[in-house]
């Protein structure tokens, strides 16, 4: 299983978590990514984790999806900044 962890530092915590949950969530899970989370952290910026065996190819297929881009507004505007850790199973 290959996993990111994600933090992002958002303008509004509680739109972004609300838009994440009904709309990425539910899309990723059906794209067959495994999530942890989500958390915020003591900084206040919004965790979580995602994993697929195939992350790479999962994650195009993800983006490059008719409902992804059918998302609107797009969650995204509300990331002010992102770091993405990429780790495998050992």
């Amino acid at each position: 299983m290959q996993w990111q962890l994600r933090r992002y530092a958002v303008h509004d915590f509680d739109a972004f978590a609300r838009e994440w949950a009904e709309h990425v969530l539910p899309l990723r899970r059906a794209h067959g990514f495994e999530v942890l989370g989500p958390w915020r952290d003591a900084e206040g910026r919004f965790v979580w984790m995602l994993g697929h065996v195939d992350f790479a190819s999962a994650d195009h297929a993800y983006y490059a999806s008719d409902e992804r881009r059918a998302i609107a507004p797009d969650p995204a505007r509300h990331v002010a900044a992102a770091e993405h850790l990429a780790m495998d199973d050992v």
